[in-house]
């Protein structure tokens, strides 16, 4: 996600919308050289306000013959009309949806789950398809800091489960008691999805499961026959995202590193955005998932959600900015303007709105338009501060310090404006609210006097008893008008009652109860308030306020120090559940941001003893599962069953702060050592920290190497020879659970097929190492070429010279021609298309008779010309490389085919479209042949990646 000049690939823009738009796929991919963030609404605000950065994929489908699929060609070139070096998967982003998804039924039993992520890494390949890479990586033991919002997590998950179970338990209850019937309880296991944390027998097995997977894959699937592929799995220390951008700032401090690589990440949370900016790779993509299922249309008027058209209010100001390297451009400055120091400073800054190790500043909220707010004083102040704010991870406290000042000087205003527009909001709803009671119909009939959608072709059901449906509708209207106007109140008596009437119950209110807010940020005093509610300290406490600032300021310079340049300290957390004030920055210059060197991190059973609740308990060994639940154990207080939830100016309990005691880590470890005598060998086996493997197929130039080193035996860590990798750099250690050629490897899962004949090798493999005061340059390397810039609309008219009009970008390939349909061509298609058939809204594929000189055209009425080439404009010269279209192919006609009389009858169609194949970046398109029996059946409509809207009625052409 980057700025203008800088942007590697480049995705079509959502507004205006394009003419001719990709096929729907749920994935997408994000270029990155643009923007970034790590908290939730991060990436919406990303990608409406750089549109641009967003590309839909293009994923060629399995095709099927007798019931039996054919498995996609992988080695093929890529669909996306762009070749990708290497693929990295973050791990859990594809494990949670595969193991309980909430668009369709949950997979039965764990077989289930890893056949479902095994098919997911297929299809996420299939999109990609590397050349050089497979790098995948699953979350392992995560720095103290990381743990405590992993505890938060799991205790509210724990919290909300036992709740909703009550809840049914207490419904199903009363429904009974009153007589009701209900199918009986259904026994089942719930899916703790708590057992996703490095160091359960899930996780052991999963990575079993994976190492099968990739043996099978290297010795079946053409597209992976010179890959390298590197499984990093839960027993690796580190988040799985921060594994792979450790690897790839290693990979880039070695001499045969590629500057040219071109990366793609397959992750969903928002902070990979941040990682890939951080790399300064200047061809970095992220590929993410983004359907839901009957997910809402957006407005016609500003493409946003959550609105209809009459009640648009326009696009929001931070959407109308300019993209990031013209934002951060700044003339006429002190020192030299470097685009990629200041994109570091932009990632820094971005720190202060969330992130997944420090909460965010409360004056700062990113759909306040916080970040444009930042860059807006950052502009401004940087003239003062004499340089950047950050250099390859490290932090300038003084020039910050004049950043965060500045941010103080105007928190009393966001917080009143803040509150002004949360009650503009109120009033807006209800006032909707009202607007739809009213308007709401108080009888619709239905049948055949039921309304209709425009554009549904579809016929209404039929009424059997006309007669009694229109006295129905007369009784209920006759009912209706003698119903007294909804202000009026009656008496029992029938007679109005006196003005006032009854008071309106609270349940009937267009008011909903608000949760009580004692901070009122937006009355004098609110800090004040704050402090005494959030901290139990008065604010006038200075000490206190500035232990909490330096622990803020640590974070900051921890959590840029993690993005750059690694984990500075395993054991370093924030040891509070808020965060200070801008205001309260004054004197941080002089503050120390250095950590303890040498931590290590917490083992796997030690961190699911920091992060589980006692309802995951099952996970743990019995002696340690008691720690969580024995009244006498040192640690109970770790564990409460139930705590209290700050909703912290919010709305909902998901969005509040989980009130939990921070762990003690010298306790636990402590209550732990009593303990650790009673584990089993494979219990000790799963506690331990492990590396990542390295695996490769028989065609692989790397592959007889490590054959070399298994029967030489040569336990010593190798180098890998560069040129048989692909520049690849790290050190080899023979495996003792290696996959080897000639060897069986067996199935962990029984429903597939132990690899009875095994080509491929797998091998321990380790990063480049470094000494741990070395600092990773965060630069551009010399040689790499950096992608074209991509402008918007406005920038656009500004530089074009020709007059041509502005086209958004289609795909990865910038000189790809869009399709077009014009007025004219809307027009044909609308006079020719029946109603009756085809799907609502669509148009049908066949193309009209009589416009290409077929030998069943309709006569031409009196008066009436020729249209030889009405559609000439429909499709580029050569922007198709498929079959002959069908307009020029000569109808064929079989014996006794009833004749083709009139201008509504079709030509005998002979493809089919088929969304997965069209190539919506540029590429070819696919036209299967139709079944002779499927001739007469009419017209096909387009699938859904064609949804062209019907044109307004026209009287120019009439066939009648």
């Amino acid at each position: 996600m980057a700025a203008g000049a800088a942007a590697p690939h480049v995705a079509p823009r959502r507004s205006p919308p394009p003419e001719a738009p990709p096929p729907p796929s749920p994935f997408r991919s994000t270029a990155l050289r643009r923007v970034a963030m790590g908290v939730p609404a991060f990436f919406r605000w990303l990608s409406r306000k750089y549109p641009s950065i967003i590309v839909s994929c293009v994923e060629e489908k399995a095709k099927e013959c007798n019931g039996v699929k054919a498995s996609v060609d992988t080695s093929k070139p890529n669909p996306n009309e762009v070749e990708f070096d290497n693929l990295y998967l973050d791990m859990n982003g594809i494990i949670h949806p595969c193991t309980h998804p909430e668009d369709k039924p949950a997979p039965k039993n764990e077989d289930e789950m890893m056949v479902a992520i095994f098919e997911y890494i297929d299809r996420i390949f299939n999109i990609v398809r590397p050349r050089r890479l497979l790098y995948m990586a699953i979350d392992g033991v995560a720095p103290r800091a990381k743990m405590n919002q992993q505890r938060s997590r799991r205790f509210r998950a724990s919290k909300e489960g036992m709740e909703a179970a009550e809840e049914k338990q207490k419904i199903r209850q009363e429904i009974l008691s009153k007589g009701g019937i209900l199918p009986p309880e259904e026994v089942k296991e719930r899916f703790d999805s708590n057992c996703i944390t490095p160091g359960t027998e899930f996780m052991d097995n999963l990575a079993k499961c994976l190492r099968y997977y990739i043996a099978d894959r290297l010795n079946s699937d053409p597209g992976w026959k010179n890959l390298t592929v590197i499984l990093s799995d839960a027993s690796a220390p580190g988040e799985g995202e921060h594994k792979i951008m450790d690897y790839i700032r290693r990979q880039r401090a070695q001499p045969n590193h590629d500057p040219n690589t071109h990366h793609c990440l397959c992750g969903a949370d928002a902070d990979l955005i941040m990682l890939g900016l951080a790399t300064h790779e200047p061809n970095f993509t992220i590929i993410r998932e983004e359907f839901k299922p009957n997910k809402p249309k957006p407005c016609a008027l500003c493409n946003q959600m959550g609105h209809e058209v009459k009640d648009c209010q326009g696009l929001p100001r931070e959407k109308q900015g300019k993209y990031l390297e013209r934002e951060l451009t700044m003339a006429s400055l002190p020192f030299t303007f470097d685009f990629e120091r200041s994109v570091d400073d932009w990632v820094f800054m971005c720190f202060f709105v969330g992130n997944d190790f420090l909460p965010h500043l409360p004056s700062l909220e990113i759909r306040e338009g916080a970040i444009d707010r930042l860059v807006n004083i950052y502009k401004n102040v940087v003239h003062k501060t004499g340089g950047y704010l950050t250099e390859s991870g490290f932090v300038n406290l003084q020039r910050v310090q004049m950043i965060m000042l500045a941010v103080g000087e105007v928190e009393d205003s966001i917080f009143k404006k803040r509150k002004d527009d949360d009650d503009n909001f109120k009033r807006r709803q209800k006032e909707k609210k009202k607007r739809m009671k009213r308007d709401h119909p108080s009888f619709i009939p239905g049948g055949q006097f039921s309304p209709q959608a425009l554009g549904n072709r579809s016929s209404p059901q039929a009424i059997s008893n006309p007669r009694q449906a229109a006295y129905e509708m007369r009784m209920h209207d006759r009912q209706n008008s003698t119903t007294s106007s909804p202000n009026t109140s009656l008496n029992s008596d029938g007679s109005p009652s006196p003005a006032g009437g009854i008071k309106r119950k609270a349940e009937d209110s267009d008011s909903e109860p608000e949760p009580e807010d004692n901070i009122r940020l937006w009355e004098t005093g609110w800090k004040q308030r704050y402090y005494k509610n959030k901290f139990d300290v008065d604010a006038s406490d200075e000490k206190f306020r500035r232990k909490v600032v330096q622990s803020y300021v640590e974070g900051l310079c921890w959590v840029l120090r993690y993005y750059y340049q690694g984990c500075a300290s395993w054991n370093w957390y924030y040891p509070f559940h808020y965060a200070p004030f801008a205001s309260d920055f004054d004197g941080i210059a002089d503050m120390p941001s250095d950590f303890e060197k040498g931590s290590k991190p917490f083992k796997p059973l030690e961190q699911l003893m920091g992060v589980f609740p006692a309802a995951s308990g099952n996970f743990l060994p019995p002696s340690w599962r008691k720690l969580m639940t024995d009244p006498e154990s040192s640690i109970i207080d770790f564990y409460p069953e139930d705590f209290a939830i700050d909703l912290n100016g919010k709305k909902y309990a998901w969005q509040g702060v989980a009130l939990l005691p921070f762990v003690d880590e010298r306790r636990l470890r402590a209550a732990l050592e009593e303990v650790y005598p009673d584990l089993t060998p494979e219990e000790n086996r799963r506690n331990s920290l492990g590396g990542d493997v390295l695996f490769v197929g028989k065609h692989h130039p790397l592959c007889d190497f490590i054959v070399e080193q298994y029967k030489s035996k040569n336990t010593e860590p190798v180098d890998i020879p560069p040129e048989l990798c692909h520049g690849i750099q790290g050190k080899l250690t023979l495996n003792e659970n290696a996959v080897l050629p000639d060897q069986t490897v067996e199935s962990p899962v029984p429903m597939l097929r132990d690899l009875t004949q095994n080509s491929a090798v797998s091998i321990s493999f380790k990063d480049p190492q470094f000494d741990e005061d070395f600092v990773f340059k965060a630069a551009v390397l010399p040689g790499a070429k950096k992608p074209p810039p991509v402008l918007k609309p406005g920038d656009w008219e500004k530089n074009n010279n020709d007059g041509r009009p502005w086209r958004p970008q289609l795909g990865f390939n910038r000189d790809r021609k869009p399709v077009h349909l014009d007025q004219s061509a809307f027009r044909t298609l609308g006079h020719t298309m029946p109603r009756e058939r085809g799907m609502p809204g669509m148009y049908a594929n066949a193309v009209p008779l009589g416009a290409y000189g077929s030998p069943y055209s309709r006569p031409l009425l009196s008066g009436q010309q020729q249209i030889p080439k009405l559609l000439s404009n429909l499709r580029p010269q050569d922007s198709w490389r498929g079959p002959t279209p069908l307009f020029q192919q000569t109808p064929q006609r079989t014996a006794g085919a009833a004749p083709l009389l009139a201008w509504n009858r079709m030509l005998p169609s002979q493809s089919q479209y088929q969304p997965g194949q069209y190539q919506g970046l540029g590429g070819p398109m696919s036209y299967p042949q139709r079944p002779e029996d499927r001739m007469d059946r009419g017209r096909q409509a387009y699938g859904p990646g064609r949804p062209y809207p019907l044109p307004p009625p026209s009287g120019r052409y009439s066939w009648n």
